[in-house]
This record gives C-alpha cells, structure tokens and sequence, in this order.
C-alpha cells in the first residue's frame, strides 16, 4: 500500500441546476517521504484535490488513504483532528498573525497538535533564528513565508500540502523558498506536496502528478529531480 492513494475520487458541486465534476475519477499514488508536484491549469482540480487531500472538503465518492487511514470516511470531529494533528498547510498568503512574533507563530500551531517539534529549532531549520522576535511586518515576504513553512512543520505532520507557495512572492525569493522545501522533505523525511500551475516546477519533484479536466492525465516519476535553484521559469 502506497502512503497516499487516490482511488476512483470524485468531487462535484451542484451550481444551481448544473452539477460540476471538479474531479473525475481521479487516480493516483505518493510514496512515504516523496517530494511531489501536482500540476495543471486553473479550474483543472488540483486545488480540489488538495483540499480533499488535506481534510478541508470531502469526495462525493471514491476513497482517499493517507498512511493507511480512510480520509475519505472520516466524519467532521474525526476530520478536524486528522487536520490538527496528520497535515500542515503551507498557502500562497501567509496568514500569520500579525501581534504575534515570528516565534510566537510557530508555537501557536505547535500547542494543538500531539507531537509537535520545538518552535525555535524549527525557526532555525528554515534560517530564521536571528528572526525569531521579530512581527510580520517586520519581515519581508519571503520571510514571512518561511515562518508560514516553519508554523507548519513544527506540527510535525506526516503530509505538507503547499498551494502554490511561491506564488506571492518574487522570482529569486520563490526559488529560495522551493529549494527550502526540497531540502526540508530531503534532510526530514517528510512528503511534501506541491500544487501549482507552473510546470518548470515538475523538474524538482521525485513524482509528478499532471491534472486535467478532473483526472490525473498523467503521473511520472523522476530518477533524477533538479536541484530548485537552477530552475528557470
């Protein structure tokens, strides 16, 4: 058994009296401490699937595993457990809380979750150390997001789901913090999961998952992913 598996997912929505298949049929599979790319156009799903993936929505049908467990069958107090505890969210905007130290942040997620790694070794990890007192708005916005990437990592969660992460920030700063993801998933065993719509970012993934028209299209793995900072887009 695959760590993550996909099997047969739909999700639609009812829009008036049209039903729309945001996914259809969707199938696909990640491996334990893989770093992976989910790719697409917009309106394709593959924000759908994140948020399926990640507890915040739920399939119409299909299954959904994630190290075993049926996401997919879980109610809403199991479900807000499953995202307290087994996922960290890493979005485009960063959502810190603004009175609140980049530290202070950090340990906000880490106190509500069961086995959470500590606040200031995590802002080391992400190079933030000499940072740690500082507000948000006293840090530029690559900064802020990797304080967004270290909230979500003390959690120590077995799957961290990134929607396009660098999508608010600029081309030298987005490779940074690309390279730090990578790093992180390479040198902490985690599986990170990327959706984006840029598809330079398939050459760093081990797996890349291609969506189109609600269906994985296709997925393929790479012997040998790029290192983030020599990516051009």
């Amino acid at each position: 058994m695959s760590f993550v598996e996909f099997i047969n997912v739909r999700k639609t929505y009812q829009m008036g009296s049209v039903e729309v298949h945001a996914v259809d049929g969707m199938d696909f599979a990640i491996e334990r401490g893989e770093f992976v790319v989910i790719v697409g156009p917009s309106g394709a799903g593959k924000t759908t699937v994140l948020n399926m993936l990640g507890g915040m929505d739920a399939p119409t049908s299909g299954t959904i595993l994630l190290d075993g467990q049926e996401v997919s069958a879980l109610g809403e107090r199991e479900l807000t457990q499953y995202r307290r505890h087994d996922i960290g969210f890493v979005f485009q905007f960063y959502n810190l809380v603004q009175n609140l130290t980049a530290l202070e942040n950090v340990e906000l997620a880490s106190q509500i979750c069961s086995n959470p790694l500590p606040a200031d070794e995590v802002l080391a990890q992400v190079g933030l150390a000499d940072r740690k007192d500082n507000f948000p708005s006293q840090l530029s916005g690559g900064e802020q997001q990797r304080v967004a990437i270290a909230r979500a990592l003390a959690k120590n969660p077995k799957l961290l789901l990134c929607d396009e992460p660098t999508g608010a920030l600029d081309y030298v700063t987005g490779k940074q913090i690309l390279k730090l993801l990578q790093d992180t998933c390479r040198n902490t065993g985690h599986t990170v999961a990327i959706v984006t719509h840029n598809s330079a970012f398939t050459q760093i993934a081990d797996r890349v998952i291609e969506v189109r028209e609600g269906k994985a299209s296709r997925v393929l793995t790479n012997a040998h992913p790029a290192d983030a900072l020599t990516v051009e887009w």
